[in-house]
């Protein structure tokens, strides 16, 4: 697998990432055994860049991470760690704690649940508005200092926030949902983000689940799956949403290849300094996940691509109302 440096100062990384929260039921049950199988097999694949958040599954998520990673070398692979995103017991999200003091017991918590002396890049998960940036990414170069972080990234913030951060200590990259459905931050992030050397790690590049070419009209959302909430995935959105699916179906099928792969080539090829994250819960779905990041687009397939899903196109916001106001790029 080729590879891509998460900005001018963070470390190389496979050109496709492991997103690891569905296997702690964000999308419904998943196998605990054929998770830890595809973190492996995306190890052996060449995916070296893992990440993981505090709050997925309460610890379940660093937990399995952990085991999955067990027995190896710890310098083939990547840790990105989110962290701050308060909860309850069930589905209740509370507010962001990016305190300084919370900031070191987070990252307590996560260096023994992950079984490891460091994180390679930790990031909040999203801005507390309640304390400055500034305040948030000094608590963190402080733990860059004592070695127990490589690298400090950021997670859905806008330009403005990026600019304050980086003047405390180099950000090494910035992970925000981008794909062909959600494309805000191409205004003024991303030119944010090349002027000042960050790299990009997009995740929901496959539209959770709705440009994977496997989420069919009337499919609903099970037990335990975020997506029943989704605005994207209900009523006629879904439907108008699955039809832009189609029309990229059609281009998918002209390239001989699957409209997930091209889904993940389009991310990929709008700029080296962007990698793609999966969030792949099973080998079947990382197996055909991993050829996106090799598919080459030409200025033709570009063209199609665009024709067939405009930026815009899409219905419905990307999270639901109550989520919105703390996301930086809407």
């Amino acid at each position: 697998m080729q590879t891509r440096n998460l900005g001018r100062t963070g470390p190389a990384v496979g050109a496709l990432g492991l997103g690891a929260m569905g296997m702690s039921g964000g999308y419904g049950p998943a196998d605990r055994a054929e998770s830890i199988a595809t973190v492996h097999a995306a190890l052996d694949a060449g995916v070296t860049l893992v990440d993981t958040g505090d709050f997925y599954g309460m610890g379940h998520n660093e937990l399995l991470v952990a085991e999955a990673l067990r027995g190896r070398d710890r310098d083939s692979y990547v840790l990105s760690v989110k962290f701050g995103q308060m909860r309850g017991p069930g589905p209740i999200f509370g507010p962001q704690d990016n305190r300084p003091e919370a900031v070191k017991n987070f990252l307590a918590y996560s260096l023994t649940r992950l079984g490891t002396d460091h994180v390679d890049v930790y990031r909040p998960a999203r801005l507390d508005p309640a304390v400055p940036i500034e305040d948030t990414v000094g608590a963190i170069a402080e733990m860059v200092e004592a070695g127990y972080v490589r690298h400090i990234g950021l997670s859905e913030v806008d330009a403005a926030t990026i600019r304050r951060a980086h003047a405390v200590h180099p950000i090494a990259d910035v992970q925000i949902e981008y794909s062909l459905l959600s494309r805000a931050l191409e205004a003024e992030v991303l030119p944010t983000l090349r002027e000042l050397g960050i790299g990009l790690t997009a995740y929901g590049v496959l539209g959770r689940g709705l440009l994977s070419g496997h989420w069919t009209p009337g499919r609903t959302a099970g037990p335990g799956d975020m997506r029943a909430a989704s605005p994207r995935f209900s009523g006629e959105n879904v439907e108008h949403n699955l039809a832009l699916v189609e029309a990229l179906r059609r281009v998918a099928e002209a390239k001989g290849c699957t409209v997930a792969q091209l889904a993940i080539a389009w991310v990929a090829a709008q700029g080296p300094e962007i990698v793609p994250l999966v969030g792949a819960r099973t080998r079947e779905r990382l197996g055909e996940a991993l050829p996106g990041v090799a598919l080459d687009l030409t200025a033709d397939d570009l063209a199609a691509i665009e024709a067939a899903v405009p930026a815009g196109a899409a219905r419905g916001d990307r999270y639901p109302a109550a989520f919105m106001a703390s996301l930086g790029v809407r």
